[in-house]
């Protein structure tokens, strides 16, 4: 199976801060978007894998980080991984890329001085 190329409308949509800080959905909606069943959605949220936006609500909602967790934690089940060590190579993988923005934000900052 040939890989989807990503055409510049993907590229676009990701590049869109606005849009990505907004995007708020429902437990339902996520594993209408990601194939994860609600049941497993859940399970992860109690272990922490996954957080939702208003922890104090009753309904369970879930920004577009949270999405994307769940989408690689459920690639590297399927590739084989155990939950743990899934949501801790997601886990280690979101560390570096916030460590990678920090120096990008800061060479910023530099190159504005």
């Amino acid at each position: 199976m040939k890989p989807k190329e990503i055409d510049k409308a993907d590229i676009e949509i990701l590049m869109d801060v606005d849009f990505l800080v907004s995007v708020i959905v429902a437990i339902g909606e996520v594993a209408n978007i990601t194939g994860v069943p609600q049941r497993k959605i859940r399970y992860w949220d109690e272990k922490g894998i996954i957080e939702p936006v208003d922890k104090t609500s009753t309904y369970r909602q879930y920004n577009y980080l949270n999405i994307k967790k769940v989408v690689l934690v459920q690639e590297l089940l399927d590739e084989g991984f155990t939950l743990d060590a899934a949501a801790k190579k997601v886990n280690e993988r979101y560390t570096k890329v916030a460590e990678v923005f920090k120096r990008v934000s800061a060479l910023k900052d530099h190159q504005k001085k």
